[in-house]
This record gives C-alpha cells, structure tokens and sequence, in this order.
C-alpha cells in the first residue's frame, strides 16, 4: 500500500497558496485492507474512505470509461492493480495531477509543476472532453487563481467549445451547475468565472438571460461603458470589491435581466425593466434549483434597484413602504445585502468604480429612523388590530420626514 497526497494540496503548497483540504489517494490496496485498517467507506460510485483520526479522505486509485452523456456517464475500476499514474491521467488539469508521498517527494507525469511555473491552465489528456462538469471547473479555477496570473491554454479552450458545441452541458444536472457556479461566487474574480463560459460559449446555454445582454446598447449619459452585457460583468466585478457575500454577488449578476427583452426600437432606453426582469429571475432560479435566499435576494434587487437611484427623489411614504416592501425591518441582513448589491450597480459604470455612492448612506439612515419607532408604544397608546399597522406607518414616515428635513434633502 502507498499513499500518496493529491490535488489541490499539492498544487496550492507549490504556489504558497493556503491549503484547505487534503485529499489522498492510495495506491496497491483493496477495500478489505482499508476496512481491517480503520478506515470508514463513505464513497457510491468508487471507494472513498474516511481517516480513522483525521477524517480526511483517502479514495483508491482508479480509472474511469465513458459510458454516456454528461458528469454522471462513466464508469469506475478500483483494483490494486492500478497505478498512480492511471489514477492521475483521468484528472482534469495538469496542475491537479501531481502527487506527493509521505517523504515529500513530487510525482509529476503529465507536467504539471512545468504548467503552475508558466501560469497555465491545460488539460491532462484527450479524454478531457467526456466530462462536461470540466468546462465549469476550469472556468473556476480562471477565476479563482487570475491574481496569480493564470490564462487557460488555446487547445484546452478548443476542447471546452467543442464539449459546448456537442451539447454536453445540456446533460449537466441542475445541482451540480450550481454547486460550481456557488463556488465560483465566493472567489476573488467571479468575473472571469462568467467570461470564461462565454468565450467557450457554455454561458449561452447556462446561463441564457445573462448571455443575451452582451450587445445591446444603454443610454451612454448613465452608461458610458455602453453595453449592458459589460455592465453586468462590472457590476459584479464591484459586488466582489464590497462584499464576500456570494447571495449579493448573484444578484449583481442577475439585476439587470429585463434589458435582455427590451425591443430594439426603444434601445437604448429600457423602460420597466425591472418589472421584466422579475419572472425572468425566477425562471432561471427554478431551472437550476438556486436556494432560495438567493432567490429572494435577486428578486428585490431586479425589482427595487432603480428606487435606490432615486432613494433622493421618493416621498417619505414611498419610502416608508418600500422598505417595508423590502422587509428591511424583520430582515435587517438581507436588506444591507440588498443596499451592497445597488452600490455595485451605481459603481459598475464606466469613471464611477471607486465613487463615494451617499445613496447607501442615506438609505441606512432613513432605515434607522423608520426602525426606531416603537410598536409597543402605539399598542400602549390604546390602539388595536390594524389601526396599529396604520399609526406605525405614519410614524414611520413622520420620522422619515423630519429626518429628510434635518438632511435638507428635497
């Protein structure tokens, strides 16, 4: 039996990046001898096992066949048989296909410490292209090592067009999109995540309602950057900037959808598109089982955003009732969440990345001064039912007022 420390691990130590998990594959063994050993069998498909001490999992070398369409057609052969390098040449990139013993000593058939010096990103064999799930794990990694200065090799790209161009990513399920794309969000560059998939075309058929907004045109007086789809791409490159909050990051993502169905006779005005970003929203949300707090999220930024714009211009009964119409009052999180998510979309314009966008500032403000009014003194003054409802929003709005007048706010 050897066992051999694979994987990110050995990849993140070779770039003096943290390493969170370790992962180990175990070469000349059965599943009997891991058993008699102590080791707990966790895995379905193939046999994965559990440490006895340190839980970390430690899985049998194997090789894989494709056997159908999509992440889940292939099958496995575990046997003490296989070698490491059989073990290793099914993986996806070459910097994931280093091994490392327990002396420290590095294993490295396809090149892949030659591929992390040169900052590249390239697939380990031809059989790349019988897993769709790669063209969404190698988008990730652009994304989460691009501050290292990694590109993705051009025949590596050829091949994840050529598994979009094949309609294998049809074949992906929902979960597993999502649990890639999850990721993708709390990394440094999600950005480039989604610029990845367009340029291999795989955005097109993810995630069509983004895809769509690249080209058309918006009005150059807000928008000097033009392009709604580069907007978008802004917008969540400056969610990234003021928030590791992957649910306000999606919803930067997603915020501007309805421009996507705006007839071209109007460009480049989008009148109501907010209203008709909503269902769109909740369409993709369905189709790829998104949580639902990060349904929620989008769904009142698609909505509401613009009323940030113009949080200046409302009446303090508008605002009032859209902060209740937000919840901001029983969900306080979600609502600071909401406000990241619209200084984004004021900063992801073209000149306006690093402005000091007050808009936030005074909608806290406006927030605190609604949240201080007391229920408990209205209930004490006698009222009752709904006229309880009614006496807190107005005063609710009266402290609204008076703070706008201390402000001097029109």
């Amino acid at each position: 039996m050897q066992i051999y420390k694979v994987g990110g691990a050995v990849r993140d130590k070779l770039l003096k990046r943290k390493v969170v998990d370790h992962d180990y594959v175990v070469v000349g063994a059965t599943v009997d001898e891991m058993l008699a050993q102590g080791f707990t069998p966790v895995g379905k498909d193939f046999p994965v096992f559990l440490h006895p001490q340190t839980h970390e999992e430690y899985a049998l070398a194997r090789t894989e066949r494709k056997t159908g369409k999509g992440y889940h057609g292939f099958a496995f052969h575990a046997d003490q048989d296989v070698t490491l390098e059989e073990d290793l040449i099914r993986r996806d990139l070459t910097i994931n296909a280093i091994a490392e013993d327990e002396q420290g000593r590095l294993y490295d058939p396809y090149n892949g410490v030659q591929d992390i010096r040169a900052r590249i990103l390239r697939h380990v064999s031809p059989s790349f292209v019988e897993d769709p799930l790669r063209v969404l794990r190698v988008a990730r990694f652009a994304a989460r090592y691009a501050d290292y200065g990694f590109s993705i090799a051009e025949e590596t790209m050829a091949m994840m067009q050529c598994l979009v161009e094949h309609d294998e990513m049809e074949a992906l399920v929902a979960e597993r999109v999502w649990q890639e794309v999850e990721k993708a969000l709390t990394d440094n560059n999600p950005r480039i995540f989604f610029e990845v998939l367009r340029q291999c075309g795989a955005l097109a058929r993810l995630f069509p309602e983004v895809d769509c907004l690249f080209g058309v045109p918006q009005s150059k007086q807000w928008h000097p950057e033009i392009d709604t789809g580069i907007h978008t791409m802004m917008v969540l490159e400056q969610a990234a900037r003021i928030s590791a909050e992957p649910r306000v990051r999606f919803a930067a993502l997603v915020h501007d959808l309805g421009k996507g169905t705006t007839p071209e006779a109007q460009w480049p005005k989008h009148i109501a598109h907010e209203v008709r970003g909503v269902p769109l929203v909740k369409k993709l949300c369905q189709r790829l089982k998104i949580p639902n707090d990060y349904t929620a999220l989008a769904l009142l930024v698609t909505e509401f955003h613009l009323n940030y714009h113009r949080i200046e211009e409302l009446k303090p009964a508008t605002i009032v009732d859209l902060l209740s119409r937000l919840d901001a009052f029983r969900r306080a999180q979600r609502f600071e969440f909401f406000l990241l998510a619209c200084e984004a979309d004021a900063r992801g314009r073209m000149g306006y990345e690093d402005m000091a966008d007050d808009k936030t500032r005074l909608f806290r403000a406006f927030f605190q001064a609604a949240n201080q009014v007391s229920p408990r003194e209205i209930v004490a003054q006698g009222f009752k039912g709904m006229e309880i409802a009614e006496q807190l929003r107005l005063k609710r709005i009266n402290a609204v007022r008076q703070l706008r007048k201390q402000q001097k706010i029109r």
